[in-house]
């Protein structure tokens, strides 16, 4: 029986790097596209990143009837306060998200309830 086994684990141990080999091939595409989706949905227009104390984009232009999206990447929570108090999000833990519907056009500045040193303007025209 040892005769037999011997020889099995001497081609199995061939055949696992090359399937890792192929397993990665045919995978790398796949990773390779769910990554380029995730940069291009990063890039949306009218979202704004929370992340390192700052807004980014700092000012933001967008037409009269757009939502902007805020998006907490921060590691501690966040708020985003208009200076006019036409609105104000809860506060935004990790990854949350707070989105207004601008109906007016003007320039609308903002900045975090916690942080008052973060601010940001969206303009509407």
């Amino acid at each position: 029986m040892l005769t037999m086994i011997n020889p099995l684990r001497a081609a199995a141990a061939r055949l696992i790097p090359a399937r890792a080999v192929v397993v990665a091939m045919l995978l790398g595409p796949v990773v390779g596209a769910m990554l380029a989706f995730g940069t291009v949905a990063a890039q949306d227009a009218n979202v704004v990143m929370i992340d390192n104390f700052t807004f980014s984009p700092k000012e933001l232009t967008v037409a009269v009837g757009t939502t902007v999206k805020w998006v907490n990447h921060d590691d501690i929570p966040h708020t985003v306060v208009n200076a006019d108090k036409l609105f104000r999000s809860k506060a935004l833990d990790t990854d949350d998200a707070f989105s207004y519907t601008f109906t007016s056009a003007g320039a609308f500045d903002y900045f975090c309830g916690l942080h008052p040193h973060m601010v940001g303007k969206v303009i509407v025209k």
